[in-house]
């Protein structure tokens, strides 16, 4: 049965409203109205009264009913927006989230500050969302954006080509839990999401991560911190001296981060809140720098 597209939206929007409030409900309607119908957004309001094809009245409904089974909106739409820039998601990366500005903007205020044309790798990159975002901050910034799944780092590529960075951003696999290789040379920054859910708390996430999102970008070991241990300990030979770590990490896990990282020879610059004002990120330097 075709629809107008005003009636289309208000009958998703109805049943969205089983497991969402009605301004998510509407919110998400809409962009999966667009998303079927290839329309914008003013040529949607334009087009209210107009009726839609069986195929996009069709496609909404299917739509609905995978946002309903728990499915992500991003992963339906492949795309989401992360620090001013659009990118590809898959099932194969994390959906980029407002908690993570906390840390890209950490390492975007840090970088502006660095010397000409610094080195900057971001390890467990997934899409490519950090260090991309630092490198179209830093406009001199040579970034590397690291991680151990092939999948991950095919998605970080078409990012890096969607926002037209390929002249100073590269992609390589690297492991986070292992020694770097000395091909990848020294960084004056590092900057890291890694994983940090405990074996723990992985059995209780919403389904909508649990039985969506790649566990290998989730799951930190039994106290979420395996990667802060590795990477504090592995990744001090990647940084230049007085070469800083700029992290992200759970709730709760500040404290425990900041003691990894000084008994590992690093010194806390700054510890940093996310939209929620939760502590998210912080920012430690390594050594001194060479006069």
């Amino acid at each position: 049965m075709v629809k107008t597209y005003s009636q289309l939206y208000l009958d998703i929007r109805k049943k969205l409203m089983a497991a969402e409030d009605a301004q998510t409900a509407g919110y998400i309607a809409r962009q999966l109205l667009l998303s079927v119908s290839g329309k914008t957004q003013e040529q949607l309001v334009a087009d209210r009264d107009l009726y839609a094809s069986e195929e996009v009245c069709a496609g909404a409904d299917f739509a609905a009913a995978r946002i309903l089974a728990g499915e992500p909106l991003a992963y339906l739409l492949g795309e989401w927006e992360f620090y001013g820039l659009k990118l590809y998601v898959d099932k194969h990366v994390l959906i980029p989230r407002d908690d993570t500005c906390a840390v890209a903007s950490l390492a975007v205020k840090k970088g502006l500050f660095l010397d000409q044309n610094p080195r900057i790798l971001d390890l467990c990159t997934g899409s490519g969302c950090i260090g991309l975002a630092v490198a179209s901050r830093v406009k001199d910034a040579r970034v590397t954006l690291a991680d151990i799944s092939k999948e991950a780092l095919a998605v970080a590529r078409k990012n890096i080509l969607r926002n037209h960075l390929s002249g100073r951003v590269t992609c390589i696999q690297a492991d986070a839990l292992e020694k770097p290789s000395a091909f990848l040379g020294k960084f004056d920054m590092i900057v890291s999401n890694p994983p940090y859910i405990t074996t723990a708390e992985m059995g209780s996430l919403p389904v909508s991560v649990r039985d969506y999102e790649p566990h290998l970008a989730l799951h930190g070991g039994d106290d979420g911190l395996k990667f802060y241990r590795a990477i504090a300990d592995h990744y001090r030979a990647a940084l230049k001296p007085g070469g800083c770590l700029c992290l992200e990490f759970g709730m709760g896990q500040g404290d425990a981060v900041c003691e990894i990282l000084e008994s590992n020879g690093y010194t806390i610059l700054e510890r940093s809140r996310d939209y929620n004002d939760r502590e998210r990120a912080l920012i430690a330097q390594f050594g001194r720098k060479e006069d």
